[in-house]
């Protein structure tokens, strides 16, 4: 039987090869951040599994492939994107989440309160994909503090503006299914 190429053992003793060939530990802070990308997009996955058969994917696959764009660059030392040809976060891609977000929201009841994550299956898998793009911002800019101009440009705004859409798509498929949002009511 022939051998999978899955399988290397090249990381078996705990390190791994970047984009350019350089090995690193896998606990350096490099792979903990383009593995967060590979979360979120894991997560963007099982939401999108949760929309019914109508709702129009065009933007929620370009979002996937963006983040495998940022995932690339992130596992390449910047010296190092030229000469690969890394795909690069578009301006576009940033706007057409400002205008997905601005036409979702116009169809949502004005926010006054803050709401708990929930109501259908896939806005409530909407919200974990929104909080999951903050923590991956949290671990960018900390990597930038560390790092200088190792986070691809305008990959802070793109994820940035990504968290905002998954919460105003959240809202947006329970206000479509007719689903009340659960107001916070803090404890007193």
């Amino acid at each position: 039987m022939k051998k999978s190429g899955i399988y290397t053992k090249g990381g078996d003793s705990g390190t791994t090869g970047l984009v350019g060939g350089t090995r690193i530990k896998k606990s350096d802070p490099r792979i903990h951040l383009y593995g967060e990308v590979d979360e979120l997009n894991s997560h963007i996955g099982m939401a999108i599994s949760l929309l019914p058969s109508n709702f129009d994917l065009s933007l929620l696959v370009q979002i996937q492939s963006a983040l495998f764009d940022l995932g690339s660059n992130l596992a390449c030392e910047k010296d190092k994107r030229d000469l690969y040809k890394l795909p690069q976060i578009k301006e576009k891609t940033i706007s057409q989440l400002e205008v997905d977000i601005d036409q979702m929201d116009s169809q949502c009841l004005p926010l006054k309160n803050f709401i708990l994550p929930g109501g259908d299956p896939a806005a409530a898998a909407f919200h974990i994909c929104r909080t999951v793009c903050r923590r991956l911002e949290r671990q960018m800019v900390d990597f930038e503090d560390q790092h200088n101009g190792e986070v691809p440009e305008k990959a802070l705004a793109f994820i940035n503006r990504l968290s905002d859409y998954f919460f105003v798509i959240s809202r947006y498929i329970n206000s479509t299914k007719n689903i009340e949002e659960t107001l916070w009511v803090p404890e007193r």
